[in-house]
């Protein structure tokens, strides 16, 4: 009889503690759903001075839309007129005057006008950055650009997911992509950073870069890392496999996050190579 009132008390006390460990689970959950931009996007703000001697120092000037908008930098090609354009959309801790070393490379392998979009909320740009409004941002830049010079789009991680984006909603504006450390959804990147958690149900901004892919046919260039923490390389190859257009894969086993595995003229020579020939192969399917 005695151990009757310490069973019951054991049960009691284990639906206690049963209840706090769930109510703790849904707290957690519902942080991370009320935070979830805040670990997505970290913007670097500078003042427009701040911003001004970046550029400056980079080689870049302003680049504006036809309201006289600033949407990010740019730097023409000291070949004149251009063979082309590349626009560069970058990661979530970047910044327009940080990706002065992508115009470096590509620049000095081809007369390529460069132009880096900036995101809503970084630098010294106004906004907030959503997916929604970062698409409205790409969507503003590519309208920004000439019209009758071939267009490429530079995507490292979190921009992997604009330029998948631009490609599949505006296929015939963009001859050819670059995708740098990409994941097919952000959603399963998400998840499998918080296993625990359901992370891919809970995610707002999903970036579904292979769902926007397949509206595109163009040469689609994908560099992954063996050693990747921040976007692990199984995210990137399964958004190259999906992929049914003209492709071409980098892998550096060695690489952490966005890192080029071999000399840079070696590695954007190829990849310019890629895009030339990526698409002539299109054109050609197209004329048959």
């Amino acid at each position: 009889m005695d151990n009757q009132p310490k069973s019951s008390f054991s049960r009691r006390a284990l639906g206690i503690l049963l209840l706090f460990a769930v109510m703790a689970y849904f707290g957690v959950c519902l942080l991370v759903a009320i935070e979830q931009r805040h670990l997505i996007y970290i913007p670097p703000r500078f003042t427009s001075d701040e911003a001004d001697a970046r550029a400056k120092k980079a080689g870049l000037e302003r680049w504006r839309d036809a309201t006289g908008e600033g949407i990010g930098f740019k730097r023409l090609s000291a070949q004149q007129p251009a063979s082309g354009q590349v626009l560069i959309v970058y990661g979530n801790a970047s910044s327009a005057t940080g990706c002065a070393h992508y115009a470096d490379a590509i620049q000095n392998l081809a007369g390529l006008n460069v132009f880096i979009l900036d995101y809503p909320g970084y630098e010294d740009r106004a906004g907030s950055p959503t997916e929604k409004n970062l698409y409205h941002a790409g969507d503003q830049a590519l309208q920004s650009l000439a019209t009758n010079l071939p267009t490429y789009v530079l995507g490292e991680s979190l921009g992997t997911g604009v330029a998948a984006y631009l490609a599949g909603t505006q296929p015939n504006r963009i001859a050819g992509l670059v995708l740098l450390s990409p994941y097919d959804m952000l959603a399963n990147v998400a998840q499998d950073r918080y296993p625990i958690l359901p992370a891919r149900f809970l995610l707002v901004d999903r970036f579904p870069s292979a769902d926007y892919l397949r509206n595109y046919h163009g040469p689609v260039a994908v560099m992954v890392d063996g050693h990747d923490n921040v976007v692990p390389e199984k995210f990137g190859k399964r958004l190259y496999d999906s992929y049914a257009g003209p492709k071409r894969l980098w892998e550096f086993p060695q690489g952490g996050h966005i890192t080029i595995g071999e000399p840079r003229d070696k590695f954007w020579s190829e990849v310019l190579a890629f895009w030339q020939t990526g698409h002539t192969l299109v054109s050609q399917t197209q004329r048959k």
